[in-house]
């Protein structure tokens, strides 16, 4: 598709980025097929395809409009539509580059959609303000209506309770050694995912090392089009981690894969950058998910669990693990070498709804999808007489919480076999 930018874009990095993404669209089509908001909406302009249309209206001059600025937001960014490309097309780096064009240019946004949006870059990227307001919330969580209720999970459902304290991590010291990105909700929303990576790490004889300094990965600013405040989180990280690089950390170690597509993509989003591309490159190669790291440790895992039958799980792989990263199968592979049953529900590639902070500044689209993912997940579950559903991201894992069945990170499956074989 040929594109010709206007003045104000040309020569710009966003505006060669964007003309080098649109060039490889040819326009056919595919992408409406897997995407969630144009099955839900039926509007050619809220499917990728339409959207890529709006993108290249904006890099020609036509002005956005506000309700140009819908289309964009109303996007999962789930990148399913990357997946089935055949022309290779960027669209997740396309749609970041349509929004901030759309926002700087459409009038500003209702206050309420302001303050919304401050709250969330804000009050959800401080570690310290987000868990005392989530201490708080579940003092209050029975009294509170249904909606709100669900994004305030229990610490652990009782029946699947590990037998350590959620909040204990190993302190053995290893020569292995591995960091993790610790993220803004997680450990204040359901602490027990790093606490049990951390577990099941030592029990490898790994040991996992937190930087102090290092802070949100930078994907809830920059998706909120605060690109700017995005790249600072990412630069502080990098200076955060790069003292234990030169020491020769083995990796970096991600348990939420939507903290994973943004820190790996730091070598793209930092490229500019004099002072921060080659140490940024060198991040993103250490960066892999935890789904990554355990396939290699394989043998050592089943030597510790066995591969004896155990009770299957339905798996939710996130998209941001199966689209934006690529990464498919390994979970499952990984839980089937020890003995544990998978079972992917229908429509597994379709996103849940989840998406970040989407479930807040789209709610009804995101109900929508959520009750569709939920229905498929306990069918799967009927089906495969599974009691848990298993998933690989805290955004899916908390927006799918339900009264009857838990969701859990598939790591504490392993880190409760671990567990119970060691209390044996």
């Amino acid at each position: 598709m040929q594109t010709q930018l206007a003045p104000q874009f040309a020569n710009t990095p966003e505006g060669i980025e964007a003309e080098r993404i649109l060039g490889k669209c040819v326009h056919c089509g595919f992408c409406t097929a897997t995407c969630p908001t144009y099955q839900l909406l039926g509007d050619e302009l809220d499917g990728p395809r339409g959207r890529i249309y709006l993108i290249k209206q904006i890099a020609e001059g036509q002005a956005p409009t506000e309700k140009t600025r819908l289309h964009l937001d109303r996007c999962l960014t789930c990148r399913n539509c990357e997946s089935t490309c055949p022309s290779g097309v960027q669209y997740g780096k396309l749609i970041d580059i349509g929004r901030q064009w759309a926002e700087e240019n459409t009038p500003k946004r209702p206050l309420g959609q302001r303050l919304t949006r401050w709250a969330l870059k804000e009050g959800l990227t401080k570690p310290a303000l987000f868990n005392s307001a989530m201490a708080l919330g579940r003092l209050m969580r029975p009294l509170m209506p249904h909606g709100i209720k669900r994004k305030i999970p229990k610490l652990k459902n009782k029946a699947h309770a590990p037998s350590t304290n959620p909040h204990t991590r190993p302190t053995h010291h290893h020569d292995r050694k591995m960091i993790i990105l610790e993220g803004c909700v997680q450990p204040g929303m359901l602490p027990n995912i790093n606490s049990a990576t951390a577990r099941v790490l030592d029990a490898l004889k790994i040991e996992l090392i937190s930087a102090p300094n290092a802070t949100c990965c930078g994907a809830l600013r920059f998706h909120l089009n605060h690109q700017a405040g995005g790249l600072d989180n990412a630069r502080q990280n990098i200076d955060a981690w790069w003292p234990l690089v030169e020491q020769g950390i083995e990796a970096i170690v991600m348990t939420a894969s939507g903290c994973g597509v943004m820190v790996k993509d730091y070598v793209h989003l930092l490229a500019g950058d004099s002072k921060y591309a080659a140490k940024a490159q060198k991040i993103s190669d250490l960066t892999k998910d935890i789904s990554e790291i355990l396939p290699g440790l394989q043998t050592e895992l089943v030597e510790l669990i066995g591969n004896d039958p155990k009770p299957g799980v339905v798996y939710h792989p996130p998209c941001t693990l199966q689209h934006g990263q690529q990464i498919r199968g390994n979970v499952e592979a990984l839980l089937t070498s020890i003995g544990i049953g998978v079972r992917l529900c229908t429509d597994s590639h379709l996103c849940c709804g989840s998406a970040g902070t989407y479930s807040v500044t789209q709610p009804e689209l995101s109900e929508q999808l959520r009750k569709n993912k939920l229905a498929h997940l306990n069918t799967a579950c009927e089906e495969f007489d599974a009691d848990v559903i298993v998933s690989g991201n805290i955004g899916c894992i908390t927006h799918l919480q339900q009264e009857d069945r838990p969701v859990l990170h598939w790591i504490e499956m392993v880190d409760q076999l671990l567990s119970k074989r060691t209390s044996q």
